[in-house]
């Protein structure tokens, strides 16, 4: 079994007497990480939020009831819990008058489950997120060097724990995650009978991967008004399908103020959207694959130690660029990203004369490590 940074974090949190949350999107393991935390254990509840049943279950909920429901389990699991009403309401009362329980409650869509717990639960939980398994996870499995042979491999098919352990049934994998289930939440709650304008939607984000993206652009291609695209982006980045990276500025005249690059989580989602799992090394896409690879996996590591660093990627108006900037304990440090190590990168002049104390880095694929563990 391949460990989960996340597991040591959580069994240390365990019988503080708060609720435990861990939030990500479907398939990436948080079912697996419970199973392995309560391994032999007894005395153990598990529901799922996404059986009837379940949401009937906690429908004018009293903790009188609640303790019958419990009997003798000391740990109660919630999976999907963002599908149960007012589960916020609901954990805190179970958290309340219900002290001798540990709850842990997990969910693949932080729109309903954080936006209703984070009022009621505030001080009385530990939350986490949770991801496909990243490079540092797989580099602590099989080792470094085998990790990095894999890297074309996983510029392709990505991270998933289902794909990384099926391996040659990857395709058939990602095509099952990628067809709506990964948003099923989204359809159900936004009332979405027909999938086309979300897939449409990550289509368009998939080919600008690396890209700034516009929301009038993207509306145009999608048949959706830019209100509406923005609105889809951010259901979509709070399921964990994707996430936004605003640009760095600090008012000069010409860097720009307000743009946004888009990225997947998962190599594999954005290449499953668009139908192609051709080899990296044979595809004109390869420094975007590279890019979203990085920065996806830059994001988890930064996750998963509570490295509290800011983010962004700079432009100018005249097309200067650098791909990924980090400002931490008052450091600035720009990173530009090549896949091929051959390829010269230079910093900016605009960059280095108005932030002269700023490092610069280029991370290729011979040197990922320094960047990703």
């Amino acid at each position: 079994m391949i460990t989960r940074v996340l597991e040591e974090s959580i069994r240390n949190k365990l019988g503080q007497d708060k609720a435990i949350v861990i939030m990500g999107a479907r398939q990436v393991g948080k079912t697996t990480l419970l199973q392995h935390l309560f391994e032999g254990e007894e005395g153990i509840l598990w529901l799922n939020g996404d059986e009837q049943d379940t949401r009937a279950l906690f429908e004018n909920i009293s903790a009188t009831r609640l303790k019958y429901i419990f009997g003798n389990n000391k740990t109660v699991i919630i999976d999907e819990a963002q599908r149960i009403e007012d589960i916020g309401i609901r954990l805190k009362l179970i958290t309340d008058q219900l002290q001798d329980i540990q709850l842990v409650a997990t969910g693949s869509s932080s729109f309903d489950l954080a936006n209703k717990i984070n009022e009621p639960l505030t001080g009385r939980k530990w939350e986490y997120k949770m991801y496909p398994l990243s490079f540092e996870e797989m580099v602590n499995h099989h080792g470094l060097m085998d990790e990095k042979r894999l890297l074309p491999h996983r510029l392709v098919y990505g991270y998933y724990p289902d794909v990384v352990n099926h391996p040659g049934s990857e395709v058939e994998i990602l095509k099952q995650l990628s067809d709506s289930y990964l948003y099923k939440d989204i359809l159900d709650w936004e009332h979405i009978k027909k999938a086309d304008k979300i897939v449409k939607l990550l289509q368009a984000l998939a080919f600008q991967v690396g890209s700034e993206v516009s929301y009038n652009e993207l509306g145009q291609l999608c048949d959706l008004d830019p209100k509406t695209v923005e609105r889809y982006v951010i259901l979509l980045e709070q399921s964990y399908i994707i996430f936004r990276l605003g640009s760095f500025s600090r008012n000069l005249r010409n860097e720009l103020k307000s743009s946004r690059k888009i990225y997947f989580y998962d190599n594999g989602i954005r290449n499953a959207v668009i139908a192609n799992f051709a080899l990296a090394e044979t595809r004109p896409d390869i420094g975007a694959l590279f890019e979203n690879f990085i920065v996806s996996e830059r994001m988890k590591f930064l996750h998963y130690h509570h490295l509290w660093y800011n983010t962004w990627f700079w432009r100018t108006t005249a097309m200067q660029e650098i791909d990924f900037i980090e400002e931490g304990n008052g450091q600035l440090t720009a990173y530009e990203f090549k896949w091929n190590p051959k390829r010269i990168a230079k910093v900016p002049k605009t960059f280095t004369n108005n932030y002269p104390n700023a490092t610069f880095k280029v991370i290729t694929r011979d040197n990922v490590e320094e960047f990703l563990l």
